[in-house]
């Protein structure tokens, strides 16, 4: 499942799944686990968790792999055009993989940038390091793993052997392997490096299709004591305490594409069979808000193109340049109006958010969300005054034209706040 920022975009083109007590899928209330989209551009090199295989433990693990990989086919209706070899790792093995892919795929600006942008909206507290938040997490969950580049597939195994919690997590990420011989997943994500709620959605139907996939193969082919016994192994104290310690923007982030990912995908599969699915893949999501709302989905409701302009750190002034641009989305609009009112953030049309840094480590947001309607403009606008009190910097949430649109607009001090201000045309 993919998380925000690096866990889903510097880091999204390994998928990553996480504990089992995390989420309860929307087939039949069955606990499964969600997952990340880490990346990992280069080939990560890890040792079998075993340092002295046993052949015949090989031979017999071979076998499970190939009668799981046989069973996956049946379920997702795919063939496997190339063979799939599978790694088991040692959790320490799996969080060194994560912690490289991290800091090789994470670039330190665009790591302050975010982290600069969190802070300002209130949504992580000056004291965290963003950079250490998504490596705790991500070290702490990681079950199993995905690598598109090198078509590498890593399973956790703290004893070594292939047991049912094994079996279920590989499931999974073999369905990954075979989306990705099919659907391509290297390249499934690129050009949205800026499009944070885009990114969100389509991860959240390559996670989405691996859960239920899993889900109905721990169903059929798991018998009452080893579902119990996968079940209690996913309730891990220690993972739902690491998680806990996380904010709760980059819990959801993590979250989304497992969750809504699953409940968006079993109805579409449901109601259309794999061949829906497939569909999607030709023709993927746009927002977080089609996932959020099937009927969005159905209807193909386009979210709003919204710009920012051009010339906004020229009229900033001397010393002022653009740090990052993004689209928050709706999932994400909604976990920062949380603490007043998550259900604002329906109606949600468009928006575009951006950062700017300026001379002596100031900084200024601005943020343009668009609405469906007026009051939709205004529902937003009311819980959103609660939070901009509590941001990072003074703010304040200011009308646009035509009556839907509605600014967010935060600055390091009072003089960076009424500049952006006014180089918006929103002063006064």
């Amino acid at each position: 499942m993919t998380s925000n920022f690096p866990a889903r975009r510097d880091l999204r083109r390994a998928s990553i799944l996480v504990s089992f007590a995390l989420v309860v899928t929307a087939c039949g209330g069955t606990t499964a686990s969600p997952s990340a989209t880490p990346a990992a551009t280069a080939a990560p090199t890890v040792s079998p968790a075993s340092s002295a295989p046993n052949p015949t433990a090989s031979a017999d693990a071979s076998a499970i792999y190939a009668a799981v990989n046989e069973q996956v086919r049946a379920i997702r209706g795919l063939d496997e055009k190339t063979p799939v070899e599978p790694r088991i790792v040692s959790p320490e093995e799996m969080a060194t993989v994560v912690r490289g892919s991290f800091e090789e795929d994470a670039p330190p600006d665009l790591i302050a940038g975010y982290d600069r942008l969190y802070k300002g909206l209130g949504l992580v507290s000056a004291e965290d390091d963003l950079s250490d938040l998504y490596v705790d997490l991500l070290e702490s969950q990681v079950a199993g793993l995905y690598v598109p580049k090198d078509k590498g597939l890593y399973v956790v195994s703290k004893e070594g052997g292939v047991g049912p919690v094994e079996r279920v997590f590989y499931a999974h990420e073999y369905d990954h392997a075979l989306q990705d011989q099919h659907f391509d997943l290297d390249t499934f994500t690129d050009g949205l490096t800026d499009q944070t709620d885009r990114q969100l959605a389509r991860q959240s139907l390559v996670e989405g299709d691996a859960y239920v996939v899993m889900t109905y193969w721990l169903q059929q082919h798991l018998t009452p004591e080893e579902l119990t016994e996968v079940v209690a192994a996913g309730s891990d104290p220690e993972a739902t305490a690491a998680l806990e310690k996380i904010p709760p923007i980059i819990q959801a982030q993590l979250l989304f594409s497992a969750l809504q990912g699953t409940q968006w995908v079993i109805g579409e599969q449901v109601s259309g069979g794999w061949e829906a699915i497939d569909r999607a893949f030709a023709d993927p999501p746009d927002s977080t808000e089609q996932i959020l709302h099937p009927e969005k989905w159905a209807s193909r409701e386009a979210p709003i193109a919204v710009d920012l302009p051009d010339d906004l750190a020229t009229a900033m002034g001397d010393g002022w340049s653009v740090a990052l641009e993004d689209t928050m989305g709706e999932h994400q609009t909604s976990i920062w109006l949380d603490a007043s009112d998550p259900a604002a953030a329906v109606g949600w049309g468009g928006d575009r958010i951006v950062l700017l840094e300026g001379p002596a480590e100031t900084w200024a947001i601005g943020w343009r969300t668009d609405w469906d309607t007026a009051a939709d403009a205004q529902e937003f606008e009311l819980a959103a005054a609660s939070r901009v009190a509590s941001a990072g910097g003074p703010g304040a949430v200011l009308p646009g034209s035509g009556g839907t649109t509605r600014w967010v607009v935060i600055g390091s001090d009072d003089a960076s706040f009424e500049r952006l201000a006014g180089a918006l045309g929103l002063a006064g």
